[in-house]
């Protein structure tokens, strides 16, 4: 049985008279990513701060590494890793200034900080003041901070919101070497198609409801109520069929010829399934 990092059983959080999260029911396991999905207002930084002590809930139960959220204190952060839109960098200090500031806070000895350092591909930039980095290698600077100290688990909120598609690429090696290693990782977002290649679990949150729950493949699959497939000939020509009789003979026709240059089922996206469930763009 998988170990359980993380426990949301009827979590709801009020501010005034206005419910940010209803009823939500979500878990973590060792070694996974969870990811909780959708626009902004959703309520998926309001879940991470109840998660990490910085809010209460209204009512139900959160649980942390077996800690009440309600009971949780600043040891808490021995175990955890945070990366918030708020997550900043002290500019002034060079790179490798800024982990070593952290690694004496939380007892890390300096002989780690090289070493991530040439993971993340910061190291030849170690002298360099903070201030300097481009906004992606602000980033990994962040990411490593936060996992400088070998978290069971990392919060991330958005972290590759604004990066461009090449430096996010990069994030997300890092997150998946970081989750075969054995870290948990709870990762909000409003960006589907990296959920889907990241997550294990995904949680598609609108206006502080989970409307739907699962493995990203499994939630698709439920949604794909007409099946499709799309053929790429080698003559160049596309063609998309409906699931019938006359559509698998026509395929097994042109593969008889060797004529299918491709041939791809069409499964809704995380994002469709958004859209139907929820009439909202996830923007």
């Amino acid at each position: 049985m998988n170990e359980q990092y993380i426990s949301i059983r009827h979590l709801s959080k009020r501010f005034d008279k206005d419910f940010v999260l209803k009823d939500v029911n979500a878990a973590l396991n060792k070694g996974e990513i969870l990811g909780f999905l959708g626009p902004s207002g959703a309520g998926k930084t309001t879940t991470i701060k109840i998660l990490t002590g910085q809010l209460l809930p209204t009512s139900g139960d959160a649980q942390v590494l077996g800690i009440a959220c309600d009971k949780i204190d600043e040891r808490i952060y021995e175990q955890i890793g945070i990366v918030t839109d708020v997550s900043g960098v002290y500019e002034r200090m060079s790179v490798y200034d800024n982990l070593k500031y952290f690694a004496r806070l939380l007892n890390v000895p300096l002989s780690e900080i090289n070493p991530l350092l040439k993971r993340i591909g910061l190291y030849e930039h170690r002298k360099k003041p903070a201030g300097k980095l481009s906004k992606g290698q602000t980033q990994r600077l962040i990411l490593a901070r936060a996992i400088l100290h070998k978290p069971k688990i990392l919060f991330l909120d958005e972290p590759t919101s604004g990066l461009d598609p090449s430096t996010a690429l990069e994030v997300h090696r890092m997150l998946l070497e970081l989750k075969n290693e054995g870290m948990s990782i709870f990762l909000t977002t409003h960006n589907m198609e990296e959920a889907t290649k990241l997550c294990d679990h995904v949680a598609l949150l609108n206006e502080g409801v989970i409307v739907e729950y699962g493995a990203p493949e499994d939630i698709c699959l439920k949604y794909n109520k007409v099946k499709k497939y799309k053929v790429q000939l080698t003559d160049g020509t596309k063609h998309f069929l409906k699931h019938s009789p006359e559509a698998s003979e026509q395929i097994a026709l042109w593969l008889r010829e060797d004529r299918v240059e491709t041939i791809h089922s069409c499964e809704p996206t995380l994002e469709t399934v958004f859209l139907e469930v929820t009439g909202r763009e996830l923007q």
